[in-house]
């Protein structure tokens, strides 16, 4: 090879140092700067088990693999729901599109490996003054036509334009992570505001059972005082009592509605539309979801793969790091080959001289102009700015990863802190059960005990709304239970596993887009799926998105 290259006529010197030179960056090769990725430890991962796993409530089994954590609950009116907004939910769709919006921007970050080309034509009519002390003797009038093709091609010698493709790729693993985020935080809103709605919905009822219970309690004492048993005060007590309950209700009616307006959000639709999905066909308020009685935790360290916001802790940092690559290739110079070929002539104003061109000569082999050659630049002057950057990008690395370390730990505590939560309001509600029952058992007696004349009414009235109270307490810690098993699926992660096999955007929106830009092979869905790791993805030379 280099002998071929000595043997280049010496009439060219030029052609023989730009091979040469060529042939020694080919040869050196191409290095990258910065640091390579390394996810750092957490305590998490040492840590084999959660606090309450041994309770009979927890399995240490790994969930199901599907994410559906919701079907644990048994309730198809909570599945329709989930299966809406999958599909209509607004935060979801964003997401979607925001995927979409990184993998253009690692079409970009791609485009720097291949040559820059730029075509340009132009035709310029030049006066030139006469008085001027450097005009020289010619034609001071005339106009130039140019058409040519350059193209720029810059060497990856220090690896700047595979760390920023290691960066994109990075980036776009992550909005893919924040993409499962927001699905397992829109699973788990649902939900939760479907349990709300439902205990509201058992507090009203609960609420018209004592209401019954107290009216039956205000015709005893009507008729004991029509009888001159009692006096008026005591109908004024039952009356009293029974005023309050009933103000109870709208209350909570309020909070049911406001509930299904918020669910409507949640679904994209309209809130009379959450209305008929909830109650469909007329159906009668429902019930609590019911929990079921055991719950696959799993061990901690599973949290570092299931758990989306720390996959998007992790691929931010990774993003992050590739930047300090970026930032310290500046240090050194930018190699480049570049070269241009076209074509020029002009036409002259002077007509009297002899060999007088125009623009039909511009197809003419004599018009043909070229230029080709390596090109250096190096910001020599500008260390001081590198280096700073260099150290704001280094400053951002160790942030994200504190940042990292923190998503971690706030992982592990939402997780212990919904089993906690779980483990006890299941306490509560027994001994709850208790209480309604013995309550129940009172009011009953201390009617009976009235109506003979045993007791004065006080002792109903204090049994009454101590049952109330009580029953009240219970359907609001189930309700609790199923919230914080809601919770607990959130936190483990759940949920996001929905999108598996699935588009990230919905073909509708694809029509729309496709028709206003052209996407080429974006919109694909294969352009997204099996993205590889950054340092895998930026090794071998990528095809880039036309």
């Amino acid at each position: 090879m280099l002998n071929h290259l000595l043997q280049l006529p010496a009439s060219k010197p030029g052609l023989r140092i730009c091979s040469l030179l060529l042939l020694v960056l080919f040869s050196v090769g191409c290095t990258k700067l910065g640091p390579d990725f390394i996810k750092p430890d957490t305590h998490l991962q040492q840590q084999q088990e959660w606090s309450d796993v041994k309770n009979p409530h927890f399995k240490p089994e790994k969930p199901s693999t599907d994410g559906r954590w919701w079907k644990t609950f048994n309730d198809p009116v909570l599945d329709r729901l989930i299966a809406m907004a999958y599909k209509q939910n607004l935060d979801i769709k964003t997401a979607g599109l925001r995927i979409l919006e990184s993998r253009a921007q690692m079409g970009i970050a791609v485009g720097s490996l291949y040559p820059y080309q730029q075509a340009s034509a132009n035709a310029s009519i030049i006066g030139g003054s006469r008085n001027d002390a450097n005009t020289a003797a010619g034609d001071l009038d005339f106009t130039n036509y140019n058409v040519g093709l350059t193209s720029a091609w810059e060497i990856d010698f220090w690896g700047r334009i595979a760390r920023g493709i290691e960066s994109a790729d990075a980036a776009l693993l992550a909005s893919v992570a924040s993409y499962d985020q927001v699905l397992v935080s829109i699973m788990a809103q649902v939900a939760s505001t479907y349990i709300t709605i439902r205990t509201f919905e058992e507090r009203i009822a609960s609420a018209k059972t004592n209401i019954k219970i107290q009216k039956r309690g205000l015709n005893i004492s009507q008729v004991r005082y029509k009888n001159g048993a009692t006096t008026l005060l005591d109908v004024n007590q039952a009356l009293t009592l029974l005023g309050s309950t009933q103000a109870i209700i709208p209350g909570y009616d309020a909070g049911r509605r406001q509930a299904i307006n918020a669910l409507a959000t949640l679904l994209g639709i309209t809130s009379v539309e959450a209305d008929n999905l909830i109650y469909e066909n007329n159906a009668k308020p429902g019930t609590i979801p019911v929990v079921p009685t055991e719950v696959a935790v799993g061990i901690p360290a599973d949290l570092l793969r299931r758990r989306p916001d720390v996959r998007l802790a992790e691929m931010q940092a990774w993003s992050q790091s590739s930047l300090i690559g970026v930032a310290e290739a500046d240090l050194y110079p930018s190699i480049s080959l570049i070269g241009t070929i076209g074509l020029s002539t002009g036409e002259r104003t002077d007509t009297s001289r002899n060999g007088r061109v125009s623009f039909s000569d511009l197809g003419d082999s004599q018009s043909l102009f070229y230029q080709v050659g390596p090109a250096l630049s190096w910001n020599v002057l500008n260390f001081g700015r590198i280096k700073n950057n260099i150290r704001v990008q280094d400053a951002r690395l160790e942030q994200l990863l504190s940042n990292y370390q923190k998503t971690v730990l706030s992982a592990g505590q939402e997780v212990e802190d919904a089993m906690v939560g779980f483990l006890q309001t299941q306490l509560q509600a027994g001994y709850l059960k208790n209480a309604v029952k013995a309550a129940r058992s009172s009011v009953d007696i201390s009617i009976v005990q009235y109506r003979d004349g045993a007791t004065d009414y006080t002792t109903v009235l204090d049994t009454q709304r101590s049952l109330l109270a009580q029953q009240d307490q219970l359907t609001d810690t189930r309700g609790s239970i199923a919230q914080n098993l809601v919770a607990m699926y959130r936190a483990l992660g759940g949920g996001w596993q929905i999108r598996e096999g699935q588009e990230f955007v919905s073909d509708k929106t694809k029509k729309i887009m496709r028709e206003r830009t052209n996407w080429g092979g974006l919109l694909d869905k294969q352009a997204v799926e099996n993205i590889p790791a950054p340092n895998e993805a930026s090794e071998s030379m990528r095809k880039p998105d036309w």
